[in-house]
């Protein structure tokens, strides 16, 4: 059986408010589908959705999203001026640039180059 990935879903706290700052971020428009549940199809890129759960985050994220950027620093401080914080500075290595940043509700991701 091969399966196909449909969506990457988000635990959060507000749905509402986090799929707002990821459609800035990637583009798209938000979408509401209950108080619990949002997503964003932005081009180019699977849908994000957002589901409200009652435990808050206690741990670093076992998954996140590497997005690419070919201007990894000017990609990172558009993102802050959204909301997200930067988690240390820019990396350089054999294989490009990256950058880890945490979205509103401490949700790492990176832009990378290279």
């Amino acid at each position: 059986m091969r399966a196909k990935v449909e969506e990457i879903v988000f635990d959060c706290a507000d749905p509402a408010a986090l799929v707002r700052f990821w459609a800035a971020l990637l583009g798209g428009d938000p979408v509401d589908r209950s108080p619990d549940w949002s997503y964003v199809d932005p081009p180019d890129f699977i849908r994000i959705a957002f589901q409200a759960v009652p435990e808050g985050k206690a741990a670093k994220n076992r998954l996140h999203l590497d997005l690419n950027a070919g201007d990894v620093a000017a990609a990172s401080d558009a993102a802050v001026a959204l909301g997200a914080t930067r988690s240390g500075g820019i990396v350089t290595d054999d294989w490009g640039h990256f950058q880890v940043l945490t979205d509103p509700e401490g949700n790492e991701f990176c832009f990378v180059s290279g």
